[in-house]
């Protein structure tokens, strides 16, 4: 009996895992074939058991038969698990699409769950596209869906798109935008763009019947500071979800030939006051749909490709303090200072530190809120600010704005913000 170590131990029960799923895929691909009797000679026709689960929208005379093999025959591949993700793999996978591709490197979260609903708590820390794969396996085995767990880049779009028929842009940074309409620009391929923010949610077909494309209506990429995502701006749930369907709607209807594709038309939904809207597109613009190559989309946007913050480092370190540093400071009795948090009024309503001063950081410049702190440093008798964040990026911002109006002032921020905080001084105090 050879001698296992702890993480010999560890490394057989990982591959012992990955065998056992290897094996699930296996299982669930022959019985896929079986139910659907996958022969070449009846590649044109739909099974009993098709018939019977699809007789809903097989009664549509607009959908009918036609239709339905149409949408068996398509492939499709979401580029995004997330919130648009999951509805439109949701209803494409109920519907009956044949195969479904699934690309995303990221891994569930606890702070998924309120909006991607193929995700579960007990999935947390799995593969999005694992996730969405078994769930989708459970809904409808009929269905082949092919996982990429990866980030999509330059040197791996054109491979993977060009397999399938109709792209949904499902992501949630202006970096893969940009890659994905110029990857479905060089492989003719449609592309169904989605986005959801806040309350409200947008939804067009690019690229399609020679209709625009991305680049038509925004040939340069916004300044990377003036692009809110959900992580920072926050999303009701339900909005992904109304997208994120008409998304999967507008892949059938490119899939079937039905109906009039959003192509050349943006729809607009409101949440806040339920209202739909569609307005006109320019045409597409040759010159902006002249697409020769893949670049560096992230160089070319100033951005990172995900909804993952990029740490700042602005400030020397004379100017920054720790968590550590920042628990003493507030366990003083002097409290000769004043604690600036510059987070936005609802984040503060979440959690904040006893005593601390909120100023938003888009506020930071008016001369109101610069007397508001001036006034508590002078009640303080102190010369001393720290500014405070969620994630130690803002408040940088933030002191490099006030030493230009607060002289005579130290100011400094703490690195890491609340994040750092919960890890390293208080794990009971909210992260969100």
């Amino acid at each position: 009996m050879p001698d296992l170590t702890t993480q010999s131990v560890k490394d057989l029960e990982q591959r012992l895992l990955i065998l056992r799923k290897e094996e699930a895929d296996i299982e669930a691909e022959i019985h896929r074939r079986k139910l659907l009797n996958l022969d070449p000679d009846n590649a044109g026709v739909l099974s009993n058991l098709e018939i019977t689960r699809y007789s809903r929208q097989l009664l549509l005379p607009e959908w009918g038969v036609q239709g339905q093999l149409a949408l068996k025959r398509g492939r499709v591949l979401l580029v995004g698990g997330g919130g648009l993700g999951c509805p439109s793999a949701l209803f494409l996978g109920g519907c009956g699409v044949g195969t479904l591709g699934v690309v995303d490197f990221d891994e569930v979260d606890v702070s998924n769950l309120h909006r991607q609903v193929l995700h579960s708590e007990k999935k947390l820390g799995w593969s999005k596209v694992e996730s969405i794969k078994t769930a989708l396996r459970e809904l409808n085995s009929l269905v082949h869906v092919e996982t990429y767990p990866i980030a999509l880049g330059s040197h791996n779009a054109l491979d993977i798109i060009s397999k399938y028929d109709v792209v949904l842009d499902c992501s949630d940074n202006v970096a893969t935008r940009y890659l994905l309409n110029d990857a479905c620009v060089l492989t003719n391929k449609p592309l169904v763009s989605g986005s959801a923010l806040r309350f409200e949610g947008q939804l067009t077909v690019y690229n399609y019947n020679q209709g625009p494309t991305y680049r038509c209506l925004f040939p340069e990429p916004p300044p990377p500071e003036t692009v809110t995502n959900c992580s920072d701006g926050g999303v009701l749930g339900v909005i992904p979800g109304v997208i994120g369907t008409l998304q999967a709607l507008e892949a059938m209807k490119i899939l079937a030939g039905f109906g009039t594709p959003l192509s050349g038309k943006m729809l607009l939904f409101d949440g806040f006051s339920g209202a739909f809207r569609t307005v006109k597109l320019r045409p597409r613009q040759e010159k902006s749909a002249q697409i020769v190559k893949l670049i560096d989309y992230e160089q070319f946007c100033g951005a990172l490709a995900t909804d993952k913050e990029k740490p700042l480092a602005v400030l020397p370190d004379s100017e920054r303090i720790n968590v550590d540093q920042l628990q003493e400071f507030l366990k003083s009795s002097a409290r000769g200072f004043t604690l600036l948090d510059v987070r936005s009024e609802p984040e503060m309503d979440i959690c904040h530190l006893v005593g601390s001063v909120n100023v938003p950081i888009g506020k930071i410049d008016k001369e109101v809120n610069v007397h508001k702190i001036q006034s508590d440093l002078k009640e303080k008798g102190a010369n001393k600010l720290i500014v405070l964040c969620r994630r130690g990026n803002d408040s940088q911002k933030a002191v490099l704005a006030l030493k230009k109006t607060l002289k005579n002032v130290q100011i400094q921020d703490v690195k890491g913000g609340l994040h750092a905080w919960t890890r390293n001084i208080d794990p009971n105090f909210p992260i969100y």
